[in-house]
């Protein structure tokens, strides 16, 4: 029997365990809440949800290799399109969306070098009934999922600093990250061969 190929991610999403997505908001909502509250500074709350995204996504692309029989990527703008999306070629990014949050995303905006690109949310149900008062104006409410990409990249040995372009939630017309790859880190290995 030949091996399965990439599954696609509403293969995948259609397959995997669900919540109700209010009750996922609305917790979201309460861990925010509370992190504003314990930590008081706005930008605190913003590397707290990052982190917390971090330690999700390293742990989350571990499910994501096993559920979507997805093969070793080549580089960083194959890497960026799997997460994001399906076809044979472009997997990680946008098939993680799918697959964890229901949501489509869309890899853009590539810089000549390959380096760099855009995700593009159609949807975020993180924000469903949200609405950041005048005090929270600095907080980027998703933080935490700048953090899920930055963990999940790093444990397919790339270093990325990920980035906030685009917020509806501050007037804009689209949810976008920016992920900017700063090195591919050398695999490493427990032991020797020669061992």
């Amino acid at each position: 029997m030949p091996p399965a190929g990439p599954r696609s991610g509403d293969a995948i999403f259609a397959n995997v365990e669900r919540v109700n997505a209010e009750l996922f908001t609305l917790t979201y909502g309460a861990i925010v809440r509370q992190l504003l509250t314990d930590l008081e500074e706005v930008e605190e709350v913003n590397k707290q949800l990052d982190q917390m995204g971090y330690n999700i996504g390293i742990r989350l692309i571990d499910e994501f290799l096993a559920k979507s029989n997805v093969s070793r990527c080549v580089d960083f703008k194959e890497t960026a399109e799997v997460i994001a999306k399906v076809s044979p070629s472009i997997f990680l990014l946008q098939v993680g969306f799918k697959m964890f949050l229901g949501v489509t995303a869309s890899v853009t905006n590539w810089d000549a070098d390959g380096t760099c690109c855009s995700i593009v949310l159609e949807d975020n149900p993180l924000v469903d009934f949200v609405e950041l008062p005048d005090t929270c104006q600095g907080l980027y409410y998703c933080n935490i999922l700048s953090g899920v990409v930055r963990g999940a990249l790093e444990m397919v040995s790339m270093k990325t600093e990920i980035s906030w372009i685009r917020d509806m939630l501050r007037g804009d017309d689209a949810f976008e990250l920016q992920v900017k790859l700063l090195k591919q880190i050398p695999e490493e290995y427990p032991y020797k061969d020669d061992e």
